[in-house]
């Protein structure tokens, strides 16, 4: 086959497309290999793929249940259940507040509904929220698994909608009504078992100078977590007893903390 030979202008014009056609096959090799697996796109309005640094992890805890405080060999845990309560918990948040005590309130989710000022003021002093359950139920260790995912969970939802945002740590069953699964269930969304070592039976009014003298009996530094209550009932001689309480467990040398999370 005879060979075509190109001179002067048609030489020009054949050497202009092979350029030409070099340069287009070189941009769509490259957008070839921009789209290969995924790759990022040059558009404005193109948003990277979410990566495990922007995803909120849950935070991991034991579901052991805790009694031991954070801080010192002699520290104690104040413990404030079944609130918030509009008359009860501001009386408790002020001698709190007058003896610089910081305290966990383990909330009832339809309470903490309904007063989300209180839960925000709870949460504003400085103490720490708990999960009470939705309905204080002290025979949920005998019902189904679903059953107590919801009571768990809802109150859960709750507690942190009043808030605002704030975290929930700990998660306490009503009456101490644990479960292998409701402890699994709480450690896995964030919140540690909470247990107690003093019961204070200031649910029973034994009158202020019984609560006081329980607390006297059986705290030490072994036994650090006490409970008290600022909801469920009128809690007069709770208030009355924590202004005892909280001075002697000073001169005692107690230093106040939380109970440990992890």
């Amino acid at each position: 086959m005879a060979r075509l030979t190109l001179t002067g202008p048609g030489r020009r014009i054949a050497l202009a497309v092979a350029v030409a056609l070099a340069l287009v096959a070189a941009i769509v090799g490259t957008v070839a290999m921009a789209g290969v697996g995924g790759g990022r796109s040059d558009r404005p309005d193109a948003k990277p793929a979410p990566g495990p640094e922007t995803q909120r992890a849950t935070p991991k805890v034991p579901a052991e249940i805790v009694h031991a405080a954070e801080s010192g060999d002699k520290a104690v845990n104040i413990t404030i259940d079944d609130g918030p309560d509009p008359t009860w918990t501001p009386k408790v948040l002020d001698v709190l507040e007058k003896n610089g005590v910081k305290a966990v309130f383990c909330m009832i989710g339809p309470n903490a509904k309904a007063h989300p000022d209180l839960v925000r003021k709870v949460v504003a002093a400085g103490h720490r929220l708990c999960d009470h359950s939705m309905t204080h139920d002290t025979a949920m260790d005998q019902k189904s698994v679903a059953y107590q995912e919801k009571e768990i969970l809802d109150a859960k939802r709750l507690i942190e909608e009043a808030s605002g945002g704030a975290p929930v740590p700990y998660y306490r069953a009503p009456g101490g009504a644990f479960t292998p699964d409701s402890r699994r269930i709480a450690a896995d969304h964030g919140m540690r078992p909470l247990g107690w070592n003093v019961d204070t039976k200031d649910f029973q009014h034994p009158g202020t100078a019984g609560i006081v003298a329980t607390v006297k009996r059986q705290v030490s530094p072994e036994r650090p977590t006490i409970l008290f209550h600022d909801g469920g009932g009128e809690r007069s001689q709770t208030v009355a007893a924590l202004e005892q309480v909280l001075p002697w467990l000073k001169e005692q040398g107690y230093a106040f903390s939380f109970p440990k999370i992890h």
